[in-house]
């Protein structure tokens, strides 16, 4: 499932509540950690594809049948395509900024990510795993306590 999304800012609101009505559907509630990180990692993404090229991106979802007690365990994959073929690029952020971090939150947050040239564009995608009840998940860079300390230090796609 995909979703076309204009080269406007305010189309990001617009891919959160697709992405929130996909995992309705799947068997994944609005509250579980998951669903609330994969619609911050739509912001991002799609915030980065529309902004940073300005042109039309594609959201895709690739999400698990129904996902019942008996089968908690799941990946989500999201996929954004944009028309640049430019490769993402690191980016030091300072403290105060309000912008460039996008790429740091993919990385702290996402299982796994990584970005790949498509036709003229390009297609970054993460994962999200689904844990079982009890399971968690793995500290982010050893932290700990799943907290990501960045240093000013961020990534941004161009």
């Amino acid at each position: 499932m995909q979703l076309e999304v204009r080269p406007d800012p305010s189309e990001v609101g617009r891919a959160r509540r697709w992405a929130r009505s996909r995992l309705a559907g799947s068997g994944i509630r609005a509250d579980e950690p998951l669903a609330e990180t994969l619609v911050l990692l739509v912001s991002e993404l799609v915030t980065n594809a529309v902004v940073h090229t300005g042109r039309s991106a594609v959201l895709r979802l690739v999400l698990p049948g129904a996902v019942t007690e008996e089968t908690q365990e799941a990946t989500v994959r999201l996929e954004v395509d944009d028309a640049s073929d430019r490769a993402p690029v690191p980016r030091c952020a300072g403290g105060e900024s309000t912008g460039g971090r996008g790429l740091a939150l993919v990385d702290g947050l996402a299982d796994r990510w990584g970005w790949s040239r498509e036709g003229a564009g390009k297609r970054i995608w993460c994962e999200l795993d689904r844990r079982a009840a009890g399971e968690e998940a793995p500290p982010v860079c050893g932290s700990g306590g799943g907290a990501v300390a960045y240093e000013g230090f961020a990534y941004e796609v161009v």
